[in-house]
């Protein structure tokens, strides 16, 4: 997916973080790219370094409709959740898909249905595709 991204100043001790910009809103990750390359635009891949924990960090969404938004420290994460065969799950957010693994089952009726996923910030990191 093609996004905004906009490096932010960083303490030399943390990872290089970004705003990025999507067409369904915007939150500050971390970027897992060249640094000098974090300002512009760039097709990307997410990578989320926390599992699903259902009723945790995963619930049912009011609305179904794909949404990225920061609170605090946070980012959320409205999609279509699809469990894999594998026993791990994609949530769609609009054109992107995000892995995920499942730290704990889920209810029945979960697979194809839309949810909100709250992560800390720093767990989520973006990869700018090499062409």
């Amino acid at each position: 997916m093609f996004v905004r991204t906009q490096g932010l100043p960083q303490d030399s001790h943390d990872s290089m973080t970004v705003q990025v910009h999507t067409p369904v809103g915007a939150a500050v990750v971390c970027w897992g790219g060249d640094p000098q390359e974090a300002d512009g635009q760039h097709l990307v891949e997410w990578t989320v370094d926390e599992d699903i924990h259902w009723g945790r960090n995963t619930r049912p969404a009011s609305f179904a409709e794909a949404e990225l938004r920061q609170e605090g420290d946070w980012v959320i994460m409205r999609g279509l959740l699809r469990l894999t065969e594998d026993g791990a799950a994609c949530l769609q957010v609009s054109h992107w898909p995000v892995l995920f693994d499942l730290a704990s089952p889920v209810p029945s009726g979960v697979d194809e249905s839309w949810v909100e996923i709250r992560v800390a910030s720093a767990c989520v990191t973006l990869h700018p595709y090499q062409t």
